[in-house]
């Protein structure tokens, strides 16, 4: 069989018709294992869209299929649909980039064969060829990345396994690397860096390009180019310029704005996507483990991997207990696959599903199969929400009546126009059959096409899809209705310290005094702790200060250790790991068989206080002798109580001597061991203190007055749960603590599915809740009509994350299959007009929009009600302001329009043209001022006062001081171009006086009550009793 590294060093591609025909089935396998899931997805959309005749009535908007996105976008005419959805997800492209990933993945299914021989022992060619040296390493790089792309696990054996390939890396396979700047510099120098050449994004100039692809700016400029060349022909250069240039700068002016925007925005995000990269990890260097950025890893690194954790590069397994990886980011098919010595490949992307492990990194970056997958395509950041097809729908509406405006005007003005009816303001008329030139003709019938073009420019709102580009997962949170929270690490600091330690039935005071304990019972608790463990010790040389990594929990448990006198390297050292069980948050705790020096098994086990305690059937006590625990139970299970009630997490240590024949000898049986738990010697109680984080109170109360119900749902005990809810506020006094209010997992998980859905809005604290549990619970609140969001930061939590309608994880503490798992992680008749109309646009739309879109959360929205899944886009409330608004503005300018020179009392001018330009241009001030000063309207539709914190939105203020700047300058010195005219200080009173009334006339409007049914609901009744009559 051909080498897949010697077939293409560039990209490791199998060349087309050499693909095995193992290879093939899988393939065919894995493309039907997809079909079937999308025939599941269409299945589910076409009952979905069957059911309701609203498109965008689907039940589950999250990680919706392309078939949905497709019919989202169909649902509504779009004009200029390019431009429209160019916010939005480019289902073309992810099309493209899901085939790239497909040619990717079918390296590493190939993969499969080389590990499937290496199992069977089938010899797949020559013996391999000895390791060559590259600098100051005995083996090469090219060599080392097809070892692992290969999954050779024949080559391996022939290296001498981990053991012997990590001497010719330089490698301590305890200690990892020595970690200093030269040592990284000759690493990286020899096998890369753990980076992958990124697409650039795309530039400014791109923005701009893509910007002016709209029809209605291009109709503008091909007029306005057209205008250009008439008016220099008929007026000469000097003066013939004006209108087309002009025009052709107002429709550049919006470009430019558009792109600047666009752009900004694409800058956010790809730093935001940088920064959700950039994946902080533990690694050992120097037998200490620190913590550095994943770009940091080089070859040679010794990396422990958990449960939750991403595989970081590619490597070999150097220890592993119960690991299991999930290997579907990379092979396509979702089946787990168990690492050990036989199987110990691990591939870069990866998940670890269980267990516990520690890696030796062969390869980084673009020598891996995920640095090539990553450096073939770019993380789109385009992302679809039914809103954004929602107001893409808007805008078109409103775009449409626009056009039939438009179409309108330009009937009207043609009419006119070819009729003798049109004159100057001397009182010319501009077109006399026979005697207007050819010429002339021409010109005025571009003038008035372009202005019926502008009033479609002007109507399209092209903010409104601008204002939620990637904010669906925001989108889902204003409707949330329930709040599903973990404890730990969310309403807790995770900053854990044991405070309270039972030993036997002692109640250790101080709980770190280590004389309290004899020497047995300390040895064999010491011992229990080093090694039933995933965190580490390190004491630096010449420095007493000890350095403890791991968990919060870990991390609490051994620095009590070390106060007891706990010589970590020492213990580990002393003894030998025959098999570990990683702690589990099925069972709730974790176990660990160790060998001794003289031979004998000490089993140790550590996890849920009571769930250990239930397996005990004696206790060592202070002077290291064991006592039966049947008439002592009671005493342990107060004290875990009582422990619980002061908001402790309790944590039992507890361990049995076992025979050494009976413990399985083939490494084969052992790795499938279960671990003796029962008939267990209770060693220590201890309880952990966790605070609860500062204005975590409040921040609940707050949620409750909005209406969102929020409930705790944690792997602690009932007791300690209860008490950590009283003391956050879930629950507000005892009598509350009742079932269901406070349940636990088990009880919930017996329920049929129906008692489910019927108890689960009763419930606010489930305790002892398994991953399952909290899935079922946020299953069975969805079923019955809640909005649900989850907050949570462990593996754990990822199913419950991925189900629920929106999910938040923690940025830091959370692990990455949680991260991954969420959607939030805790950024008129001349071309003058024409040039008005499209400042105004600038003004109204896109301007607007950035600065509204940017107005920061007030704590005044926890004051209203979740909003509806299928609210309208614009509610009573804004319906109330905008008619408000447009009656008042349209009967000003009215006003104005056809008795604006007796207003202004321009009667007496003796030039007329004067007068009119003078009018003209008061009214286009005016309506511009309005806009401006409604924009403080539209920044709290429902507040009366719509000035607070407008100081802290920077943005907004300065858009709204550069659009006012701009205003004045177009007015005052842009005549020529615009056919303003200067207005002296009382015409700019009278502006500022329209438009300022648009204050307290806002605030008098928001004292007229609405009604809560929407308007839209009284236009559907009389259609939904029609379509009733029609069906009866």
């Amino acid at each position: 069989m051909t080498s897949k590294g010697s077939t293409s060093p560039v990209n490791g591609m199998l060349p087309p018709g050499d693909t095995p025909p193992d290879l093939e089935a899988a393939t065919a396998t894995a493309d039907n294992d997809n079909k079937e899931r999308n025939s599941e997805f269409d299945n589910e959309d076409d009952d979905v869209v069957g059911s309701s005749a609203d498109p965008f009535d689907i039940a589950n908007t999250k990680n919706a299929p392309p078939e949905t996105l497709k019919r989202w976008r169909q649902a509504a005419l779009v004009l200029n649909a390019s431009r429209r959805f160019r916010y939005t997800l480019d289902l073309k492209k992810e099309e493209d980039k899901e085939n790239r990933r497909r040619m990717i993945r079918s390296h590493a299914q190939a993969a499969l064969l080389f590990k499937m021989a290496g199992e069977r022992q089938i010899v797949l060619g020559p013996t391999v060829a000895p390791p060559s040296p590259t600098g100051d390493y005995a083996i090469g790089l090219e060599q080392l990345a097809t070892l692992t792309r290969d999954h050779n696990v024949s080559a391996l054996q022939q290296y001498g396994g981990v053991k012997g390939l990590s001497p010719m890396l330089k490698t301590n396979l305890e200690k990892g690397i020595d970690g200093d700047e030269n040592d990284l510099f000759k690493r990286r120098n020899a096998f890369g860096s753990n980076t992958y050449p990124r697409k650039k994004g795309r530039s400014f100039l791109r923005f701009l390009w893509e910007a002016w692809q709209d029809l209605t700016l291009i109709i503008l400029i091909i007029a306005a180019v057209v205008s250009l060349v008439l008016g220099i022909k008929t007026e000469g250069l000097e003066e013939g310029w004006y209108d087309g240039g002009s025009i052709t700068f107002a429709v550049l002016l919006v470009i430019f704005v558009t792109a600047v925007s666009d752009y900004r925005q694409s800058l956010q995000f790809q730093n935001l996507n940088e920064e959700k990269q950039n994946i902080q990890l533990e690694v050992m260097r120097g037998g200490r483990m620190v913590k550095i950025s994943i770009f940091d890893i080089v070859v040679g690194d010794v990396i422990p991997l958990k449960i939750g954790d991403q595989v970081p590069a590619d490597g070999i397994l150097i220890t592993g207990h119960s690991l299991a990886i999930d290997e579907s980011s990379m092979t396509g098919e979702s089946k787990i696959v168990h690492k050990d010595q036989k199987s110990p490949f691990l591939m870069s992307g990866c998940k670890v599903a269980d267990g516990v492990g520690t890696m030796l990194v062969t390869g980084v970056g673009i020598n891996t199969e995920w640095g090539l997958l990553m450096a073939s395509i770019s993380e789109d950041t385009g992302e679809e929400t039914p809103l954004q097809v929602r107001l893409n729908g808007v805008a078109t509406f409103i775009g449409i009546v626009g056009l039939s405006v438009a179409l309108l005007v330009l009937a009207v003005l043609l009419g006119r126009y070819f009729t003798g009816n049109t004159k100057d303001p001397d009182g010319t008329v501009q077109f006399i059959k026979g005697k207007t030139s050819i010429s002339n003709a021409i010109d005025g019938v571009i003038k008035i096409f372009t202005i019926a073009v502008t009033i479609v420019v002007v109507a399209v709102p092209e903010g409104l899809p601008l204002a939620v580009r990637r904010l669906s997962a925001c989108e889902t949170m204003g409707s949330a209705t329930t709040i599903c929270s973990d404890k730990t690490g969310t309403l807790t600091l995770n900053q854990m310290t044991v405070v309270e330690a039972y030993v036997g039935k002692k109640k250790m005071t101080p709980p770190y005094e280590p004389s309290q304990l004899s020497s047995i019972t300390s040895a064999i608790l010491i011992e229990g702790i080093a090694q039933n463990s995933t965190g580490n010790v390190f004491v630096p040389k010449g420095s007493e200060e000890a350095e403890v990594t791991g968990s919060p929990t870990e991390k609490a448990i051994l620095t009590w250790a070390l106060m007891l006198g706990m010589k970590f390297d020492v213990i580990r050292s002393e003894t030998t790991i025959l098999h570990v069980f990683p702690f589990n948050s099925e069972k709730k705790r974790g176990g660990v068989a160790l060998k001794q020096a003289d031979s004998k098994v000490h089993i140790h086990w550590k996890g849920a206080a009571e769930i250990v305690l239930a397996s005990c059937s004696g206790y060592l006590d202070a002077n290291g002798c064991v006592q039966p625990i049947d008439e002592d139970k009671e005493f342990f299970k107060t004290a875990i109580d009582n422990m619980a009630a002061s908001s402790l997490r309790c944590v039992a240590i507890a361990y049995r001597s076992y025979e050494l024949d009976q413990v399985p000898s083939d490494e084969e049986d052992l790795s499938h061991w279960t671990l003796p738990e029962e008939e267990l010697t209770l060693l220590a109680i201890v309880g952990i203190k966790d605070p609860c984080r500062p204005g975590v109170s409040d921040a609940v109360k707050t949620c409750t007055a909005a209406g969102v119900k929020v409930r705790m749902v944690t792997g602690d005990n009932l007791q300690t749960a209860k008490a950590i809810a009283l003391e956050c506020g879930i629950l507000s006094s005892m009598e509350d603590a009742t079932h269901p209010t406070i349940i636990e997992g088990k009880d919930f998980r017996a329920l049929s599915e129906r008692e489910r859905e019927q108890i689960a809005k009763k419930i606010t604290v489930m305790g002892r809740s398994s991953p399952n549990d909290k899935l079922l619970l946020v299953q069975a609140l969805r079923k019955g009509g809640e909005v649900v969001a989850v907050t949570g930061d462990g593996t754990n939590d990822a199913p419950a994350l991925h189900e629920a309608d929106i999910g938040l994880s923690m940025g830091i503490q959370g692990t990455e299959v949680a991260k991954e798992s969420s959607d939030i992680i805790i950024l008129d008749d001349n071309f003058a007009s024409v040039v008005k109309l499209l400042w105004v646009n600038l003004i109204m739309d896109t301007l607007g929009a950035l600065a509204l879109a940017t107005e920061p959360p007030t704590d005044h929205l926890m004051d209203r009600t979740p909003v509806g899944r299928r609210e309208p886009l614009i509610t009573n409330i804004m319906w109330r302001n905008l008619l408000i608004q447009a009656l008042y503005q349209v009967t000003v300018l009215l006003v104005l329009n056809f008795s604006g020179k007796s207003v202004l009392r321009l009667n007496g001018d003796s030039n007329k043209a004067h007068a009119e330009d003078v009018k003209n241009t008061v009214i286009f001030n005016a309506f511009v001022l309005c806009q401006i000063f409604n924009e403080f309207n539209a920044r709290k539709p429902d507040e009366m006062n719509v000035f607070s914190g407008v100081t802290k939105n920077r943005l907004f203020v300065g858009i709204i001081a550069v659009t006012f700047v701009l205003q004045i300058i177009i007015i005052e010195f842009l005549g020529k171009f615009t056919s303003t005219v200067h207005l002296n200080w009382s015409q700019w009173l009278i502006c500022f006086g329209i438009a300022i009334i648009g204050w307290p006339l806002a605030v008098v409007g928001k004292l007229i009550p609405v009604p809560k049914t929407p308007l839209s609901e009284y236009f559907r009744r009389p259609i939904r009793r029609y379509r009733n009559a029609r069906t009866t």
